[in-house]
């Protein structure tokens, strides 16, 4: 299917849709999505349409309706300008053929260390690959996730040159105990299993989640297991401050038989991954902000032989002034060390550790209600690169209370990795990779707020670009600059009680051929409620996704997948859902087909 065919079955389908219902009830209570409020893009909670950087927002009920079991896959349906990539019905692995690299306005690498991943504000990242394990990060522990779309460095630093996902985990926020929990099964004896039990009293709420998922795989030695465990508390010390620490651990064990245009060579990872995170936040009439430490841990076992341990952790403080009516101002100071050591490579059974301080300053204007001027800066060292200097610009104007510009300019940056520096076709000099971000943004909200549109167009500058350059030995060099154009478009039409849709399209034109950045992707969900049934539609076209660089292969497909649930008692659902609808034979990573069509049908609990 072409993607002009694809443009004309979204416009149809919506105005059919539309013409047949959009006469019932005018007077719905929805809220305006343009104004939701936000913390990534400020590190405090502020609307969403005053930040002049471009964030998105998806809600655990938007997870909820795809069905997938990682959070990661979720975002390609609901937030224009990024993509991951995938390999199979579960498990992203590491290494050659690994998949699950992040791509925003078509910045991205392998492994991916241009998008920055936060889990509830906390960086996660491998301590010597720099890059994230997006196998550790589970749908049902998940209660919303925000995205900023460019360089979020001034406020994270590095690896946030391209853009920020920032996963926010539940929190038991109503008093006495619930718990959730069911399970699922579907083709290729993919199964999950997951259990919450929530609890809140007084000044004390704790959250425990356990999940177990697993696949036997599309083909043969491409099965995945995974069990992770998560625990939550927080306590509130009085009205104006509080405590808040979590855990985390994840064990997974995934088989990879290679390309299918190889002769399979068959290839075992182990890993076991956690996270422990401490928070004392406070919150006054003119005053709020954090301290929070944290430290990520890991050890991987490849059947190769490879081995490795590694360690992310910091300290970040912050805190956000409100002197007067309409400023914020922020200063905050981060610290973390990185590193760790494998058993290979040019510095094998080496303890490498890297550490980076920074200090920050940003501030936020609004006058008379409809400008606001936001400006930062941000001063880094590393240990190994020395100082870094990292501006941001920008300015939102309210046109009207349903029509909002916003502009901005940010610089972004990231600083080699462990690997990079002394492992694998190692340089030691290698400079930090740069770009300057661009974007200008229309948000409207009309129908009494029922539509919701934003567009946004941008341009990305960057430099210093890190690659292996092919020699005897090979080595790693910066290699050049890229340039990228393009624009984002999204929508959400709330017609009635009973029907949404909401959509999405992307275009971006690339300067340099990047694996997993489409040139072009539209998304379409479509979702009707009435009584206890819920019907959800999503389709997704991609268009000219590089598989391979050295080939020039690149690859054009169209998803269909449909979902229904009946909420047959309060306390229970039931699903099932149909992925692939279209049976389209396709890959996102080179030599490693995705599945055709695929049913999944389950069960949830609340109690």
């Amino acid at each position: 299917m072409s993607m002009k065919q694809l443009q004309i079955i979204f416009v149809l389908f919506s105005f059919f849709t539309i013409f047949q219902i959009s006469a019932e009830s005018k007077n719905i209570n929805d809220s305006i999505r343009l104004s939701e409020l936000v913390v990534t893009g400020s590190k405090t909670e502020i609307s969403r349409k005053i930040i002049p950087l471009s964030v998105s927002q998806v809600s655990s009920e938007e997870i909820k309706r795809t069905g997938q079991i990682n959070i990661l896959p979720t975002l390609n349906s609901f937030v224009p300008g990024i993509f991951v990539t995938e390999r199979s019905l579960l498990g992203f692995g590491v290494s050659t053929g690994g998949a699950g690299s992040i791509s925003i306005r078509g910045i991205s690498s392998s492994p991916n260390t241009e998008v920055l991943i936060l889990i509830d504000g906390h960086p996660q990242y491998q301590g010597i690959f720099g890059h994230p394990l997006p196998d550790a990060y589970v749908a049902s522990d998940v209660d919303k996730v925000e995205i900023i779309r460019g360089p979020a460095s001034i406020l994270y630093g590095s690896n946030a040159m391209a853009g920020v996902i920032n996963i926010i985990t539940h929190k038991q926020r109503s008093e006495g105990l619930q718990s959730t929990w069911g399970t699922s099964f579907g083709s290729y004896n993919t199964q999950k299993f997951y259990g919450t039990l929530g609890y809140k009293k007084d000044k004390w709420n704790a959250f425990v989640s356990a999940n177990h998922d697993q696949t036997d795989g599309i083909r043969e030695n491409t099965d995945f297991r995974i069990s992770n465990g998560y625990a939550k508390t927080g306590y509130e010390i009085n009205k104006h401050l509080s405590l808040n620490a979590d855990f985390n651990i994840a064990a997974y064990n995934a088989n990879d038989n290679g390309s299918v245009y190889a002769d399979p060579v068959p290839f075992n990872i182990d890993i076991k991954r956690g996270k422990a995170a401490l928070s004392f936040d406070n919150k006054f009439g003119r005053a709020d902000g954090s301290i929070k430490l944290y430290h990520n841990f890991g050890n991987h076992v490849i059947s190769d032989g490879f081995e490795s341990t590694d360690h992310n952790s910091g300290l970040m403080i912050f805190e956000t002034f409100h002197p007067v009516t309409g400023n914020n101002l922020t200063f905050g100071t981060d610290l973390k060390q990185y590193g760790g050591k494998a058993n290979s490579g040019a510095a094998a059974n080496e303890e490498k550790n890297i550490t980076e301080m920074a200090a920050y300053a940003y501030t936020q204007q609004t006058f008379f209600d409809k400008l606001a001027v936001s400006a930062g800066i941000r001063f880094e060292n590393n240990s190994v690169f020395g100082n870094e200097l990292i501006p941001m610009g920008g300015i939102t104007y309210s046109i009207s209370p349903n029509t909002t510009l916003k502009t901005s300019a940010s610089k972004g940056f990231r600083s080699p990795t462990v690997m990079e520096l002394y492992l694998y076709a190692a340089n030691p000099d290698l400079k930090p990779e740069s770009m300057m971000n661009y974007d200008i943004s229309w948000l409207q909200n009309t129908l009494d707020n029922r539509l919701q549109i934003e567009l946004t167009l941008f341009i990305v500058d960057g430099k210093n670009l890190i690659q292996v350059v092919a020699g005897t030995p090979s080595i790693r060099q910066n290699v050049g600059s890229f340039n990228n154009k393009g624009l984002e478009f999204s929508a959400r039409y709330n017609i009635n009680k009973h029907w949404n849709i909401s959509g999405n399209y992307s275009y971006v034109n690339i300067s340099k051929p990047v694996l997993a950045a489409p040139r072009q992707q539209a998304n379409l969900n479509v979702n009707y409620h009435v009584s206890v049934w819920h019907f959800g539609l999503m389709a997704q076209h991609i268009d000219k996704l590089y598989t391979s660089i050295a080939q020039d292969i690149t690859k054009n497909y169209t998803l269909l997948n449909a979902r229904i649930s009946a909420q047959i008692l309060p306390q229970l659902e039931i699903f099932a859902m149909g992925n692939n609808l279209l049976n389209q034979k396709y890959e996102i990573n080179y030599g490693y087909p995705m599945p055709g069509i695929y049913f999944n049908t389950g069960f949830n609990v609340r109690l």
